[in-house]
């Protein structure tokens, strides 16, 4: 198993980093009391899991002797990687100021500036073992997700999810699709007595569409429009996109259309297939 421990000052950008963390396919826990975290390393399966965890003045014990000693027992148990997040203090302050919140150590009765420097003293043994650190002081959102991916998969391009739906518009209008395709102004199977019974997933009905040159043309031309489009999508550390196809009913022209289009996708992308309406009667 792998722990991933996101650690560093309050308002540097590790719940964002966390949410990255997520996105890659770790399991995140974002503030786990350190009393937890042999319980939790022993609860969860061994292999193929991975973890992330902040580890922050929040949740750590009070002395740099017990961090370190923290450090020791989880390394004795499990691989863990520290990546640790911060930012110049000036910068920090401006953070806490627009969003008007409290810092952890304000129970203290400390200032911002000598909460910010005592828990930088705090933090110290979990800076020393980090395998990496990363200053957000001038990084956006963007450029702190870029950088997270860079270094954890080689790569910042995200692993992209299409998620293909077919839908009827008799029947619902898909709220969460980025893209709607409506394919009603092709030769309808419904019309054909013999066919009614079946669905686009089966092979009557794809033996009547293939019959008609303009659904082969239709989805070529969808299909030529992604082809060109995902790349960008991917570059803009998109993580998912939605594309909905829809025809009257849902059951033949919209399920056979995704059926086909997903196929040329699956072997460079993740793909995900929804039939929003083929058990409607």
């Amino acid at each position: 198993m792998k722990l991933i421990i996101i650690s560093g000052r309050s308002g540097s950008g590790k719940t964002i980093a966390l949410h990255v963390l997520e996105d890659l396919g770790y399991n995140c826990i974002d503030g786990v009391p350190f009393q937890l975290l042999e319980q939790l390393i022993d609860s969860v399966d061994p292999i193929n899991n991975k973890i992330a965890i902040t580890l922050d003045i929040r949740n750590l014990p009070s002395s740099a002797q017990d961090i370190e000693q923290l450090l020791a027992t989880l390394k004795a148990k499990v691989e863990i990687e520290i990546l640790y997040i911060d930012a110049i203090s000036t910068e920090l302050i401006r953070r806490y100021s627009e969003t008007r919140r409290l810092h952890p150590l304000s129970k203290q009765k400390l200032s911002l500036s000598q909460a910010l420097e005592l828990e930088s003293e705090l933090l110290a043994p979990i800076k020393q073992s980090a395998a990496l650190e990363i200053d957000t002081t001038t990084l956006s959102i963007h450029n702190l997700n870029e950088r997270l991916k860079i270094y954890l998969q080689g790569s910042s391009k995200s692993n992209l999810l299409i998620i293909f739906q077919s839908f009827g518009f008799k029947y619902i209008h898909p709220e969460d699709a980025d893209y709607i395709f409506d394919v009603r102004f092709l030769p309808n199977p419904h019309w054909e007595a013999e066919l009614q019974q079946y669905n686009g997933q089966e092979q009557p009905i794809i033996d009547y569409l293939e019959s008609f040159p303009v659904v082969e043309q239709t989805a070529n031309q969808i299909e030529n429009l992604f082809q060109s489009w995902l790349p960008h999508l991917e570059n803009n550390n998109r993580n998912y996109v939605t594309i909905a196809i829809g025809c009257t009913g849902g059951k033949h022209r919209s399920v056979y259309l995704t059926e086909k289009i997903a196929s040329r996708f699956k072997s460079k992308y993740q793909v995900q297939i929804e039939h929003k309406c083929l058990r409607v009667k």
